[in-house]
């Protein structure tokens, strides 16, 4: 039977080792440790040149002009003329082009086509609200 006077005694000494152990373990490691972090840096502004990009407005009225940064075009020549006008640009320049909401879409989709075969990729189509 129980006897509920009985204290029970804790014996605390084979934690206290484990842990004298551990401790002594640690303080002969940590000074062989090293700890090695890799950052990639970015480059500073002294290195690169900040430009401004250029963009490239296209405007295509009712009767099919197309003005491209206040430059007349025709469609029927476009593709052609855009050609050579588009070599002044790099690649990632900005190409917007407004229509006329008369206008055809197929027409609209050829200029648009016209700009990509180019080499001009960055394009949107501007919408009137």
């Amino acid at each position: 039977m129980y006897d509920w006077d009985d204290k029970p005694e804790l014996n605390i000494t084979p934690l206290v080792d484990v842990m004298l152990v551990l401790l002594a373990i640690l303080m002969v490691i940590s000074p062989n440790i090293i700890y090695e972090e890799l950052i990639n840096l970015p480059k500073g502004s002294a290195q690169t040149e900040v430009k401004e990009k250029k963009e490239i407005e296209i405007l295509i009225s009712a009767t099919k002009e197309i003005k491209v940064n206040n430059q007349v075009f025709e469609l029927a020549t476009f593709s052609d003329n855009f050609r050579l006008f588009a070599n002044r640009f790099s690649p990632d320049t900005i190409v917007r082009i407004s229509a006329d909401h008369q206008l055809d879409y197929g027409d609209v989709m050829n200029v648009m086509s016209a700009v990509k075969r180019s080499g001009l990729t960055n394009i949107s189509l501007a919408t009137s609200g």
